[in-house]
């Protein structure tokens, strides 16, 4: 059974394609089974970047509650492209961060004095 595209509703649409990027950024950053094969960071970088956009500009339209986990996802994939980088962007300037802004992985735990 098909589904006609107009009854489909936008926050389906929008987090559907969400996911269908997280997946190909992840595959290209090597994240996924079998996944030197398929490390490519230049891709990576494009659809982080698309993704940054989208989750960015459809948040405000689909809500919270379904805009959450993309963040979630965005993030996770922005961190595991600077560790995979050998040369690390600036603050600011890694994929997606003209639309998120800087991301910064978890602090290191302070030394106990």
């Amino acid at each position: 059974m098909t589904r006609d595209i107009a009854e489909v509703p936008a926050v389906e649409v929008i987090t559907t394609v969400a996911v269908h990027l997280m997946s190909s950024a992840a595959v290209h950053l090597g994240l996924a089974e079998d996944g030197e094969r398929h490390l490519d960071l230049d891709e990576a970088r494009k659809l982080i970047t698309a993704l940054a956009g989208l989750v960015t500009a459809g948040a405000p339209e689909i809500g919270s509650y379904h805009a959450a986990p993309l963040r979630d996802g965005l993030k996770s994939l922005q961190l595991a492209f600077r560790e995979a980088s050998a040369v690390p962007d600036a603050p600011g300037q890694g994929p997606g961060e003209k639309f998120t802004g800087p991301v910064h992985g978890p602090r290191a735990a302070s030394p106990s004095r």
